[in-house]
């Protein structure tokens, strides 16, 4: 190999590793959120045209039907380590890199046959909405994604009521 081949080996390489690099970097910057950058979230879930259980983290208030379909109002905050853990999972598994609507082609997105989730993350800089039908079932990945996001915000709200109901 003459010096001249090595040159440009040397060259490809280094300009490689200076474009891989900043892919990831950009990557790094723009495709997590920050807990600290988290202003509030908004779920509600039901089915059909009203969603009558609802969590808003901005005021606490959540308000759900019990197994009677009777309407329960209770409110509280999510905590420091709630909003930690729940970025985390979501970083994690890259939970808000999903389409902002989840639903099969042509679907009613009010039937009331079907269980729908929405959520809404507020941000410094930016608002991520999702809703999901529980009736997709285009893509697995995404779907699966849906659903995990949906547990785990499920969790982290049941976790901050059990301790309110503990007071």
């Amino acid at each position: 190999m003459t010096v001249k081949q090595k040159w440009y080996i040397k060259i490809v390489a280094v300009v490689f590793i200076a474009i891989v690099g900043a892919y990831y970097t950009t990557k790094l910057r723009s495709g997590g959120r920050r807990a600290a950058a988290f202003i509030s979230l908004n779920y509600r879930w039901g089915m059909g045209d009203t969603l009558q259980n609802s969590y808003d983290s901005k005021t606490g208030e959540y308000i759900f039907l019990d197994q009677s379909d009777r309407k329960i109002r209770e409110s509280f905050k999510l905590r420091t380590n709630n909003v930690i853990f729940l970025h985390s999972k979501i970083n994690q598994e890259d939970l808000l890199n999903i389409p902002d609507t989840i639903a099969n082609a042509g679907a009613n997105l009010k039937d009331p046959k079907v269980l729908r989730y929405e959520f809404e993350f507020v941000y410094d800089d930016t608002v991520k909405n999702i809703i999901y039908l529980t009736s997709y079932d285009k893509d697995p990945l995404i779907a699966a994604k849906a659903s995990t996001l949906q547990k785990t915000v499920q969790q982290v709200i049941s976790e901050a009521e059990e301790r309110f109901a503990k007071r």
